[in-house]
Formats: structure tokens, sequence, C-alpha cells
């Protein structure tokens, strides 16, 4: 197994509200040698939600899982340029992608519960991780840092199917928190949810950020408003042969992109004229 850098697993804090915790510069991610997204470069800042927005197909997605190389799973993707985290390349060849994975955890679309009880949910992933402590008070930690303590406490051992939508999801950001990550990745958290459910993941989630930074990538633009610091716009260029590419068309703070964007792209995304 590849050896892992110290500071990947306990990365050094930087002092300052500003710090930034990733750093890109020129990423590109392209599938069987096509590229999906191209010339990226920005820094992402701590303890802030950054909300990654544009039309289906600009590599939303695909540049978030770059964050923690879950693109590694997909046998076609290659990645250049640097991501770094921390001051540290993700992509160098000590770097252990499943201690990546552990620092920097994803919530997907869908909730996704394992088909077990909500307890072994929580449980697993620090079983698997061998982390020392009180396993309940691990369980119940999370479950708390997921605001759901209080609606499951009484019900550990049921099926988590058993659970509405919206709580599925908080459990899957539960079960994230468990293992004590220092980022989480959001991939359309509540693009399957009810208004209700939906509003509590945004309250969630800027509880969160005072612990954590959170990156989600969305399609709702009142979403974004709502709940994000600063905002990436990424749109789509037609290539030559009818092939498309993704780019980062302008990175601001959230407020600047939503009232007075720099581009006319960006503009024009969000106050719905095309998209």
């Amino acid at each position: 197994m590849p050896k892992v850098r110290p500071a990947l697993d306990a990365p050094e804090r930087r002092e300052g509200a500003q710090a930034a915790i990733f750093s890109l510069k020129d990423v590109q991610v392209a599938y069987g040698g096509v590229p999906a997204v191209e010339n990226v470069t920005f820094e992402l800042v701590k303890n802030e939600i950054t909300a990654f927005i544009g039309p289906s197909g600009c590599g939303k997605s695909t540049l978030l899982r770059c964050l923690n190389r879950m693109n590694d799973l997909i046998p076609s993707a290659s990645v250049s340029g640097q991501v770094l985290y921390h001051d540290q390349d993700l992509y160098a060849p000590d770097i252990d992608p499943v201690q990546v994975r552990k620092r920097i955890g994803m919530v997907f679309q869908k909730p996704n519960p394992f088909p077990k009880s909500i307890y072994e949910n929580i449980a697993f992933g620090p079983r698997v991780l061998g982390m020392k402590g009180d396993m309940d008070e691990i369980v119940e930690s999370a479950l708390r840092k997921g605001a759901l303590w209080d609606e499951v406490k009484d019900r550990l051992k049921t099926n988590a199917f058993g659970m509405s939508g919206g709580q599925q999801q908080r459990l899957c950001i539960a079960r994230t928190m468990a293992v004590e990550p220092d980022v989480i990745l959001m991939d359309e958290p509540c693009s399957a949810l009810d208004p209700i459910s939906t509003g509590a993941i945004e309250e969630l989630m800027l509880e969160l950020k005072r612990n954590y930074s959170i990156v989600i990538v969305t399609h709702n633009m009142q979403q974004a408003a709502r709940v994000s610091d600063r905002t990436a716009f990424y749109n789509v260029d037609k290539l030559e042969e009818g092939k498309r590419v993704g780019k980062l068309v302008e990175f601001a703070p959230t407020e600047k992109i939503f009232t007075a964007p720099d581009d006319k792209r960006t503009e024009e995304y969000v106050t719905g004229k095309f998209g």
C-alpha cells in the first residue's frame, strides 16, 4: 500500500478564517482521453460553503470527484494539473486514496444508506478504519452532528430503509461525519428531496460549516444563493465534431455572482436566460 504522509491524516491548520484548504491549478479531467472539464484554477477556503453551479454536462460533479480522488474508481478517467489539499499534492504517488476519502467525505445525490440498522450504518466506517473509542459515543456524536439523534435514538436497531428520504440523507451525512473528515463534498444532496427535507439539509449545512469545509454541486440557484459563501460557475464550450468540454467561467463570493457578475454568461445563467 502506498505510504501516507502524516500531514494528510492530520492536516496542519493555518491560522485565519481565509486559509485555503484546496488550491487547484490548470486542472483537467478526461475520460478515454477526451476532456470533460479543463483549465480550472481557484482556491477553496476553510470553513466556508462553496457552490458549483452550471448547466448539465459542464463538469461540476466530475471536478467535485477530483477533490477526493473518486475519479480514480473510473478506469477511463485521467486527471492532470495540480490539486493541493493543505499544500499537499493529492495525486502524488505516495498518497493513499483511501486515506484521502477518509479526510474528504462524499454525500451523493440519492440517499444511499446501507441495508443495515441505523446504528450499524454509522458504526461501519469507524470499525473498518479501526477507530478507537466507545462505539456508542461515536454513533451518538455522529447522529447529533447530522441533526438526527432526537428522531432516531429510540430506534437505532431498526433498518435504515424505514426512514424517510430526508432522514436517510441526513443519515448519510452523519455516516460521513463518523469517520471525522476535514471536508464534506455534496453532489446535489437535495435533488431527490421534498422542500421541507431540503430546508433541513440546508440548515444542517450552515451548522456544519462552523467545523467543516463544504463543497456542494447544485442545480438549484436559490439553494446556492441561500447557503454558499462562494460560487463557481461552469459552462460548456462546444468543440468540433460535436464534442463538448466544461470550463470554469467565474469564481467569486456568492453575492457578487448573483448580483454583479463579471461575465455575461454568468449573468444569463443565474437570471434563467439559459441552462
